[in-house]
Formats: C-alpha cells, sequence, structure tokens
C-alpha cells in the first residue's frame, strides 16, 4: 500500500495525484475550461479531498463539488447519496453531470455551474484580513 500522507498528515495526496494523472476524457475537457479562474474567476482545485472523498473538482472558496459520473455511478447511488449528503453536511454545494453531457455538451456544463455560482452568495471576507465587525478599527497594524 502506498503512502497517502504528506508532511505528517493524513490526507489522500498520494491518490489524489493518481486521480489526476489519470483523468478520464471527460475531466479533462472540464478542466480546460474551469482551471485557472476562468470561468467567472473562479479557483477550482481538481481531485480535492473534503473529509474522506476525493472530490473531482472543488471550490473551497465558494464550498461547491462538481462530480462527473460515468457509467459506473449507475450502480452506486447509495455510495454516492452518503457521499453527498458527508460533503452538504460539511457546507458544501455538489453539482453532478455524466460524462457524456460533458464530452457532448460542455458548453451548457459550463452555462449551468456559471449559473449555480451566480445564484451562491459571494464568500465572506477574511475576518483576519478585513478585521472584526466588533473591535477597533485598525491601520497598519495600529488602532484609530
Amino acid at each position: 500500500m502506498e503512502d497517502t500522507t504528506d508532511n505528517g498528515y493524513s490526507r489522500p495526496t498520494a491518490r489524489s495525484r493518481q486521480l489526476r494523472r489519470d483523468a478520464t476524457p471527460a475531466e479533462r475537457q472540464l478542466w480546460q475550461h474551469i482551471r485557472a479562474r476562468q470561468l467567472r474567476e473562479v479557483r477550482f482545485n481538481r481531485q480535492f479531498p473534503v473529509g474522506p472523498f476525493i472530490c473531482d473538482f472543488v471550490s473551497r472558496e465558494h464550498r461547491l463539488v462538481i462530480e462527473l459520473d460515468g457509467g459506473q455511478h449507475a450502480s452506486a447511488t447509495d455510495y454516492d447519496r452518503r457521499r453527498t449528503r458527508f460533503l452538504n453536511e460539511q457546507g458544501y454545494t455538489v453539482i453532478r453531470f455524466w460524462n457524456s453531457d460533458v464530452l457532448d455538451n460542455i458548453e451548457g456544463v459550463l452555462a449551468r455551474i456559471a449559473d449555480i455560482l451566480a445564484d451562491m452568495p459571494s464568500p465572506s471576507p477574511s475576518r483576519r484580513r478585513e478585521g472584526s465587525l466588533w473591535g477597533p478599527a485598525r491601520s497598519r497594524g495600529r488602532a484609530i
């Protein structure tokens, strides 16, 4: 069994790397359209671990998971339901597309993702960067 830890943390990084290297044609095609903030300037990670699951594509900022399903998922509905329930409990919205949809209708898939992102609330600014709502205002590290 290969080591799946990274710097002592229990994360499936080796498995994530393998899945990125062995991506399906649908995953490769979608990645070409959403990588490097090409879709609504949103950053996505691919084959990203969330809890015990490795998700195909994740926007951590928007808490959005995109899953691409091939024929094997038709028989794995209980697993997919448990996985989706877990991700929802972690605050993620999960959307699924069939591989054939990505390969045959990439523009429709991208439009659907863009619509979902447009309907999501803006991420909250970082309290560390913006400061606390209840503390004194700060300028260059000093109270003003």
